[in-house]
């Protein structure tokens, strides 16, 4: 059984790490937020602040984990705009904190990037895309992305899974795949009669999300340290994302319920963020199990269940 610990436990992707690392035994570690919701049980959780080094330092010390997954950090573009400063000091520090820790340690690292850090790159982006990001957000993932080859040029087993947008039932409404999909089980049962949404145009690549986390465990386990990109490799438009949600809702053309609002659209957009996974592939044997419509329609489904209680 090994000792595991994981930043970010109370989001989509640790909810389905943790449940992954519980099913296979191990010990699992979590630090969450003092107002963070409850985690699951069978887990040691430790409350604190994600930027406080002493503790970084002295949980790693005193659990000595086999595995570090680090997840946590700013998870929205659209407010990393309100505050850039303390994005970086949420999702760019703590990953040179946790690097130091796992160095001392000996334990095996792994970043949860983002797609963010290619910005403008042109499609599609692999591990050798520029990395120019367009927002604070996608900024600070890029240096805690840079960190992790710093360390693990000093022989830490450090990796970083740059990781292409991924959706299921857990997401938040606050993005926007969770808030179309609630929003056409809503109109369907009757509670709205629209939807307001920012740039319909922008055009992602969108994966199921418990297929990249199972990327993270491949990673942090690869014999040999690196970098992945992890993505579907097809892109869709917000506007087609909508069109299936409504379909899989049974209302048909998402265009009689849409509403364009400027007040959504962020400062700077990606044109294209469109993933060339085929490393991932090659040395994890890593490949999405879940297309797009399915994804669409599992979400729905779960909204169209949530809101009806």
């Amino acid at each position: 059984m090994s000792v595991v610990f994981v930043t970010g436990a109370s989001g989509q992707d640790g909810t389905l790490l943790i449940r992954n690392l519980l099913d296979e035994g191990h010990d699992v570690h979590a630090l969450v937020r003092e107002s963070a919701p409850d985690a699951a049980d069978l887990i040691s959780v430790h409350r604190g602040d994600i930027r406080d080094a002493a503790l970084i330092g002295r949980l790693l010390r005193e659990l000595r984990p086999d595995e570090v997954y680090h997840l946590a950090g700013q998870t929205s573009v659209a407010a990393s705009w309100d505050d850039p400063v303390g994005t970086l000091e949420t999702t760019a520090l703590p990953a040179a904190r946790l690097l130091e820790a796992a160095a001392e340690v000996g334990s095996r690292f792994v970043l949860a990037a983002s797609a963010e850090i290619f910005g403008n790159a042109a499609a599609p982006q692999d591990e050798q895309t520029p990395i120019r990001p367009s927002s604070p957000y996608g900024a600070a993932k890029a240096l805690a992305h840079h960190l992790v080859g710093v360390y693990r040029a000093r022989g830490v087993h450090a990796s970083s899974c740059i990781l292409f947008n991924h959706e299921s039932p857990l997401r938040p409404d606050r993005f926007v795949t969770r808030k179309i999909t609630r929003g056409a089980a809503r109109i369907t049962l009757g509670l709205d009669d629209r939807l307001v949404l920012g740039n319909l145009d922008a055009r992602r690549d969108w994966g199921w999300a418990p297929d990249y986390v199972r990327a993270l465990q491949l990673a942090v386990r690869h014999p040999e340290p690196g970098d992945w990109v992890i993505g579907t490799g097809e892109t869709h438009t917000v506007r087609e994302f909508a069109d299936a949600a409504f379909a899989a809702a049974g209302l048909g053309s998402a265009d009689e319920y849409l509403v364009a609002d400027d007040a959504f659209v962020r400062p700077a957009d990606p044109a294209e963020l469109r993933a060339d996974a085929s490393k991932a592939r090659a040395e994890l044997g890593w490949a999405p199990t879940v297309g797009f419509s399915e994804l669409v329609e599992r979400m729905v489904l779960a909204d169209l269940e949530q809101q009806s209680r």
